[in-house]
């Protein structure tokens, strides 16, 4: 229902829901529960449900909604004849792409064993410059995969982050931790949420965060306020780098005897002895600055070194006239991040042993929290801020302690994770399964997805020179390739829970006429749609295929260590739902019709070696597929092995899914204490990750200060590196933007946009009570959020001429907005905001036409664009997408604005509202479903008092 996945129990009357409470036996949310899940009422009887498969009438266009009903059986055979037929020729010409989808370990391997590249989920417009900065740092990263340890901290600094993330297990901790004394400082252009309980709020200007936390590791180096042993023997700060310009290593760390290329196996230069040596050689010193020259006169410094003279001009005066931040409190807030990690902390009587050997009796703590998410992320500048906040992080030795970050299981993994994409057409062959994940974490150029002449290999063009560390892939851009057939054109395109032609397109009315575009031959440009979905959206009405989902309610479905899982700190977990209704007439779950579409196309993992169907349906699947034969290794980690009595590992359960039902739908493995901490060189958990199947080694996970990997695409667009090189055109893009230590500079779309004519940033945020666009029809949550307002600073509104209530334009150098403004004194004045999906086109989502939604409601999707001119970015002629260079992160927080009374007049030939009373833009409102009724007057419903689920009374 929401990413959260707390633990619900729901109460049931004459078989209607009549209560939802909190589970108090959960360990994630221990019974607390907000007004999402408790709303969960209205989402099951929405009027906006899909209750039965539908076809797009002959005739009639796409946009029109004008559908008629299907049978299963029909809507399932033409899906397998048309995706038999793809995979027997050409099997990237089926795309699956999927939003907030909580089962990306069922599609993804969906997806393989089709072998089709083209397949991502909603990370690349959501946070993944979060995950890749991160992961490529230290292993782990915010939310699933770790999180700020609040029952230790002191210190807690939260950085862009909307209220809606990890929503009901912060409440909890911040609680706690406000009640113990702790301190909350919020960094966040905008003052809502969390930020509004904060003990501390410093406003900064969006994109701007990397230029700050870069200011702080200045402060930190400058002063020597950082831990110094950790730096040394955990992080590779000591170990060296070769600094030879010019030469094909230069940038490369320097390796020991074994020639190996294991960040363990590398040279230290040892500050008594004056040589070097190689790392973590018992006795010795390592030095952590200065330049050296080795036996042969090859020139080294320690990666330590090399930051200090990367960030020698990040001072807290250059910061200050970036974010807005003064340089006083810059450097304060260094002080007090150091204090906090380094003056506060205890040793804990926790004996633990370290990769080598060693025997520890403590384990020190350090209590400095941090927590950031999308506000940092999505920027095209966002993988060097978070970078950045990483190495912060690893300098304060926090990684992986009491009362700083601490990993959830089964991270942290390593730098990079071992898991390798498609590299190229070799690896895309019909009827076969794809080779490599479709979704990959590369090393080097080599891993890259590339045709033979270099061009992208995927759709979305993620791996590809444009975007070579797009780890979750590029959803914002699918639709536009697809439409230009750059890199190539697709035949079929099925996309599970995404508004793409609404709140998930960076440019909404583009994408929206993309959809309907046709070829010289009258054909669509993409060929044909399938869409699967719980709601009519505005992304149904544009489906050849409408496919309706069940609700969260409605269908088993596992939260699986192999996908994204609700991890403690403590050990991991897993959790299931177990359905407590049928599903609504004719409704099935997406994972049940993928399961039933595997066995009939007779992909391998789905069928016996006869090729008759393996698994009977969804259920039967996750009780019985393991990730290798005999591995003992599935989709869910409890009450394994016949008799049900192993836990992580062993034979599949037949009774599994008794099991979970009994034990409140969760599985918490509790870890030893002795491996609860400094996972990343501690023995006896690299041990227990390796046995578990989590790593496929037992090496250590050494923190990269300095990124080898990013400097092996450097010395490629340089030149200087054999093998795969980027286009000319990208060269000096590849080698700006994967600089091995983090920089910043303005977002890319700054340099398309004039900043005098457009000088506030916009940005949207979800609200608390909301998820994505599926809460804002819920007939509760309207109530709270039935509208959107621009929040404007008064100060910036009134200097325009504009008052608190008052209509206004907001323009972008790429479209226009008409909205009312807000005045708001919590929002930096160089920043506007709304929350983001309340706005809805007309007729949709079970809306009268007139909500309010529609009619008062808006977009800021209409100001963004996803593609930016080529030339303005250095990087050739044409378009490129508007994300970041490294990572394919969409820049949604980018666009930069300014605003006019309503009374101004419009742009030459635009349209103007209807209405003085009306937002705009406005689309005309599509055809009601097939078995849609007549919109009720009230949205009021009683269980009890209908005979069926989703009829008003």
């Amino acid at each position: 229902m929401c990413a959260c996945r707390c633990g619900i129990n729901v109460h049931l009357r004459d078989g209607q829901v009549r209560f939802i409470e909190g589970n108090p036996n959960h360990p994630l949310n221990q019974g607390v529960i907000c007004a999402k899940g408790s709303a969960g009422i209205m989402k099951q009887v929405s009027p906006a449900r899909l209750t039965q498969p539908l076809r797009r009438k002959p005739g009639t266009e796409r946009g029109e909604g004008e559908f008629e009903p299907i049978s299963w059986d029909e809507a399932l055979q033409t899906l397998e004849d048309r995706l038999r037929h793809l995979r027997a020729t050409d099997p990237k010409q089926f795309a699956l792409f999927t939003g907030r989808d909580q089962m990306q370990a069922l599609t993804g391997l969906f997806a393989r064993q089709y072998g089709t590249p083209n397949y991502a989920a909603h990370g690349g417009f959501c946070s993944v410059n979060m995950a890749a900065g991160m992961i490529y740092t230290f292993g782990g990263s915010f939310w699933e995969f770790g999180g700020p340890d609040l029952d230790r901290a002191r210190l807690f600094v939260m950085i862009g982050t909307a209220e809606d993330h990890h929503s009901n297990p912060m409440k909890i901790a911040l609680s706690k931790f406000k009640r113990a004394g702790g301190r909350f400082i919020s960094i966040n252009p905008v003052r809502t949420g969390y930020s509004a309980i904060a003990d501390e709020w410093i406003p900064i200007r969006p994109g701007t965060d990397g230029a700050l936390l870069l200011a702080l590791v200045h402060e930190l180096l400058r002063t020597g306020r950082f831990d110094t042993g950790f730096s040394a023997h955990y992080t590779n700060g000591a170990q060296l780098v070769r600094v030879q310009p010019g030469d094909a290593q230069d940038g490369l760390f320097i390796p020991d005897a074994s020639g190996t290329a294991s960040s363990q196996d590398r040279m230290w230069w040892d500050a008594v002895t004056q040589r070097p040596v190689p790392a973590w050689t018992e006795g010795a010193q390592p030095a952590l600055s200065g330049h050296y020259r080795l036996a042969d006169g090859t020139p080294v410094a320690p990666a330590l070194q090399l930051l200090r003279e990367q960030l020698a001009d990040s001072t807290p005066e250059w910061a200050a006239q970036i974010t807005g931040v003064s340089a006083g409190r810059i450097r304060q807030l260094a002080q007090e991040m150091a204090q906090a990690a380094l003056d506060q902390g205890e040793d804990l009587p926790i004996a633990w042993t370290d990769w080598l050997g060693r025997e520890h009796a403590t384990v020190r703590s350090k209590p400095l929290a941090f927590h950031a998410m999308r506000g940092l992320a999505a920027h095209s500048n966002g993988f060097q801020a978070i970078r950045a906040l990483s190495i912060l992080m690893s300098l304060l030795g926090t990684i992986d302690a009491p009362g700083g970050f601490r990993h959830k299981a089964p991270y942290p993994k390593d730098v990079p994770p071992e898991v390798r994409n498609p590299r190229g057409p070799q690896d895309v062959r019909p009827d076969t399964p794809l080779g490599g994940a479709p979704l990959g974490w590369p090393t080097s150029p080599d891993d890259l997805a590339l045709m033979d002449d270099g061009s992208p290999l995927r759709i979305d063009k993620a791996f590809s020179w444009e975007h070579p560390l797009a780890v979750h892939g590029l959803m914002h851009n699918v639709i536009t390739n697809a439409w230009r057939g750059d890199p190539y054109p697709i035949d079929t395109l099925l996309i599970f829970m995404s508004n793409m032609a609404w709140n998930s397109a960076m440019n909404t009315v583009d994408v929206r006429q993309m959809l309907r575009d046709k070829r010289e031959d009258g054909g669509y440009r993409i060929p044909f749609l399938v869409v699967c979905d719980a709601f009519q959206s505005e992304m149904t009405a544009f489906a050849d295929l409408l496919l309706p989902d069940t609700s969260y309610l409605e269908r088993f479905d596992a939260m699986s260590l192999l996908d994204r899982p609700i991890s403690e700190f403590d050990g991991p977990v897993d959790s299931v739902r177990v359905p407590v209704l049928p599903p609504l007439a004719q409704t099935r779950p997406f994972q049940e019709v993928l399961v039933e579409l595997a066995g009939r196309l007779g992909l391998p993992a789905f069928v016996n070696a006869d090729g008759s169907r393996k698994y009977k349906d969804y259920p039967d699947f996750v009780v019985n597929y393991e990730t290798a034969p005999g591995s003992g290794i599935g989709f869910l980690s409890g009450w394994r092995g016949k008799d049900g009595t192993q836990s992580l590992k062993g034979e599949p359960n037949p009774r599994q899914w008794e099991m979970y039902a009994k034990n409140d739908c969760v599985h918490f493995h509790h870890l030893p204490e002795s491996m609860r901490y400094m996972r990343n060189w501690n023995r006896g958990y690299l041990d227990f990750a390796q046995e578990h199947g989590w790593r496929s080694r037992n090496t250590p996970i050494i923190i990269a200060l300095y990124s080898d990997v990013l400097q092996s695409f450097r010395l490629a667009a340089r030149g200087q590196r054999a093998g795969r090189q980027p286009p000319e055109a990208l060269r000096a893009r590849v080698a700006h933007h994967f600089d091995p230590l983090p920089f910043w500079e303005p977002p890319l779309e700054h340099a398309a946009t004039d900043l005098s004519r457009y000088p506030l940033a916009a940005v949207t945020q979800r609200p608390m009570a909301m998820y994505h666009a599926w809460d804002s029809q819920n007939a509760w949550l309207r109530q709270i959020h039935g509208h959107n307002r621009l929040y404007v600073n008064p100060a910036v509104a009134q200097e325009r001429g504009i008052a608190d209530g008052d209509w206004l334009w907001i323009t972008s150098p790429w479209g226009r907005v008409r909205a009312r403004c807000q005045f708001s004194e919590a929002v930096e004045p160089g920043t506007v905001w709304t929350w983001n999906a309340v706005g809805k086109a007309s007729g949709f989502w079970g809306l009268h036409p007139r909500a309010e939604e529609s009619q008062t409601g808006f977009l800021l999707n209409h100001l963004i664009r996803e593609e930016l001119p080529a030339n303005a970015l250095g990087a050739g002629q044409g378009q490129i997408s508007n994300s970041d260079p490294v990572t394919g992160q969409a820049g949604w927080y980018d666009v930069r604005v300014r605003l006019d009374p309503a009374e101004a007049p419009p742009e030459t030939g635009e349209p103007v509202p209807h209405s003085s009373a009306q937002s705009w833009p406005q689309f005309a409102p599509a055809a009601a479903l097939p078995d849609q009724t007549s919109q009720p007057r009230v949205l009021r419903y009683v269980a009890g008092a209908s005979s069926r689920q989703g009829k008003s009374t």
